[in-house]
């Protein structure tokens, strides 16, 4: 649901993906991307009741390797994606619900492999239509979040 006077974040914020039950997860807001894109592994493709399904493990915080969700989604697509060094891959792609500063819509996720970047997940500029904009000087303009108290059932 778009709001009337666009929200302002920073280049980096807290977002949560509820029906990947992941509660909290810190991404860099990239505008140069068009798609938003998470670290994903352990693809794997199945059916639920004739949906095409892909499930995925997650790694939700920051310089932890430890801490793993195992998410399911519908596949909407299979997506040839170029990366900002102009190397194309073939991407699985979802769609699930962001909440975001008071705002919850629907995106569209591409699943790929960002285990060597600083963020697990980009948020691209489809993701921020009409609701957001973007001043690269802020960071965490929605507040922060303690992972430890939110993933504190994992072992």
């Amino acid at each position: 649901m778009a709001s009337s006077t666009p929200i302002t974040l920073g280049w980096r914020e807290w977002i949560a993906l509820p029906e990947l039950d992941l509660p909290a997860f810190k991404v860099k807001v990239d505008t140069g991307a068009r798609t938003s894109a998470i670290h994903a592994h352990d693809l794997e493709r199945h059916s639920e009741n004739g949906i095409k399904m892909v499930s995925f493990s997650v790694l939700p915080v920051q310089r932890n390797q430890s801490i793993i969700r195992r998410c399911s989604a519908p596949l909407v697509d299979i997506r040839d994606v170029t990366d900002s060094g102009g190397h194309t891959e073939t991407r699985h792609v979802i769609s699930t619900r962001l909440e975001l500063a008071g705002v919850t819509k629907e995106i569209e996720i591409t699943l790929t492999e960002r285990r060597d970047m600083l963020f697990r997940m980009l948020l691209g500029r489809t993701a921020l239509a009409d609701d957001f904009v973007v001043n690269p000087a802020l960071s965490f303009t929605c507040g922060r979040r303690s992972t430890r108290l939110l993933y504190s059932d994992e072992k």
